[in-house]
């Protein structure tokens, strides 16, 4: 895995056990997934085939399954010991789910081959962002889906990520950066496809307490870094 470690930064442990607790899986992705499929402003295809782009451990298996009903579920990471969980993952729930060992910037599958390519807090782990964003374009069928959701530089460059996790800090974006590098792809969207999460746990300065204590007053859209972006992009027919 030469080619893997030279285009993502691995988990430390603390994160590869974060990744399989109930926290990661009610809290961040299962939130993240009604809020994408919120933002979907058109009909879905029956049975899609849905591809997980850096599945982790396969505790998105079940809420995939749930809220799209995919034909085919592909799971694609990079990590071997990150499959070998989401194999157990997708056993223990009954599901028949693909499994490939493959980097992001590199996907091993047949062009425009996919509907749905779900990537989820995938991107800022990755140096070669540009290059998977391709990847991502040429493996999409013509009017599929890109279920974009991703952490900004603005959470990812604080001392409480930096001590518990690893990320490739040159490569951390802002949620307009990365709406920006979304479009430059070709990729399409409008204002209502889009979301700012503002989630307590984002706001690693203190996790939004002194808000919730009514010692500090939240800022409002517009005045605030935003943490987190969620946007559903769809390629061009």
């Amino acid at each position: 895995m030469e080619r893997a470690a030279a285009t993502y930064v691995e988990e430390t442990r603390f994160g590869f056990w974060f990744l399989q607790s109930h926290v990661w899986q009610h809290h961040v992705l299962r939130v993240a997934i009604n809020d994408l499929k919120r933002l979907i402003d058109a009909p879905l295809p029956q049975a899609p085939v849905l591809l997980d782009a850096g599945c982790g451990q396969g505790r998105s298996f079940r809420l995939l399954q749930e809220a799209f009903a995919p034909g085919r579920l592909i799971g694609l990471d990079a990590d071997p010991h990150s499959l070998d969980c989401s194999r157990a993952e997708a056993g223990q729930l009954g599901l028949d789910v693909q499994l490939i060992a493959s980097d992001c910037a590199s996907i091993q599958l047949p062009d425009a081959s996919v509907d749905i390519l779900f990537c989820h807090q995938t991107f800022h782990h990755l140096v070669e962002q540009e290059r998977a964003l391709a990847e991502f374009w040429r493996v999409l069928k013509p009017g599929g889906l890109l279920l974009f959701a991703e952490s900004t530089k603005f959470y990812i460059d604080t001392w409480v990520i930096r001590w518990l996790f690893r990320h490739p800090m040159h490569v951390q974006k802002s949620a307009e950066e990365y709406l920006g590098m979304l479009r430059a792809q070709g990729f399409q969207f409008e204002e209502r496809n889009v979301s700012y999460p503002y989630l307590w746990w984002s706001r690693s300065r203190d996790f939004g307490l002194l808000e919730r204590w009514g010692i500090l007053q939240p800022k409002p859209f517009g005045q605030r870094d935003e943490t987190l972006v969620n946007v559903v992009a769809r390629k061009p027919c």
